[in-house]
């Protein structure tokens, strides 16, 4: 069984044929899916997702580019909204400092907000990060969330030691499939097993080798399969570690679906 610990199922790319997309990851072996929040206005549409898909979860919150659209959000709104059982995390949250769509005080305004929820919520928190490492690592040191992951990684191995010393999980995309990805391929191997995750970041980030086609869950064995080589294990043992784990991140997760 694999687990894809991040995707974007109500992306409009999916919009007409998501029952399709949702059948090839199953015939390839992805059982279950978190499809993952990035506009707290469209939280209806990504719910409906998961209340109608056996082994699909879903989070709650809304992504860092969408920061001035989320100027007046607050914790309590997101844990309120957390109470759905298919709900699992909050998230995804962060700091992109790559695009900068938005300021980067509203940024890091509405982290805060989301690590509080996550907080009382008692939910895990799902983190982008990208170009904003020492940021990252600043806020989660003065806030300590209490359970995280840091989703598709592309940071530096200062930032994946920061979060493993937190006792947080990394996350690991198609992209570690990538000519360039060298760096990311160092920091792959060096995670411990219990400490990783495997995500497609679908519809976004195809891997190898449909890189440049719509990425979709049924893709995620080409990660696992890089992951083996890169770390020298079998792709059984890396599958049944990064399912355990996920359930052990998001343990809301296996009472909400048929995996509990």
């Amino acid at each position: 069984m694999l687990i894809d610990s991040h995707a974007h199922l109500d992306s409009a790319e999916f919009a007409g044929d998501l029952g399709a997309v949702i059948a090839r990851a199953h015939a390839a072996g992805v059982e279950g899916m978190l499809t993952v929040s990035t506009r707290v206005d469209q939280f209806e549409k990504l719910r409906a997702i998961a209340e109608e898909n056996e082994g699909i979860w879903c989070s709650e919150g809304a992504h860092p580019h969408e920061a001035q659209d989320h100027a007046d959000l607050d914790p309590q709104r997101l844990a309120v909204l957390a109470n759905h059982p298919k709900v699992v995390a909050i998230g995804e949250t962060g700091l992109d400092f790559h695009y900068d769509h938005a300021p980067r005080p509203p940024q890091e305004r509405l982290f805060r907000v989301h690590i509080e929820a996550a907080k009382e919520s008692g939910l895990p928190l799902i983190i982008h990060a990208r170009e904003a490492d020492d940021e990252i690592a600043r806020i989660l040191e003065e806030e300590r969330p209490p359970a995280a992951v840091l989703h598709s990684f592309t940071g530096g191995a200062a930032l994946a030691e920061k979060a493993l010393q937190l006792g947080y999980f990394i996350s690991i995309s198609g992209i570690l499939t990538f000519k360039g990805a060298e760096n990311l391929r160092r920091i792959a191997l060096a995670v411990p097993l219990d400490r990783l995750l495997i995500e497609t970041d679908c519809p976004y980030l195809a891997p190898v080798p449909k890189r440049g086609k719509r990425n979709e869950p049924a893709f995620l064995p080409f990660t696992l399969a890089a992951l083996a080589v890169v770390r020298g294990e079998e792709r059984e043992d890396l599958a049944a570690a990064t399912s355990a784990n996920f359930f052990r991140l998001f343990p809301k997760a296996a009472r909400a679906g048929r995996f509990g």
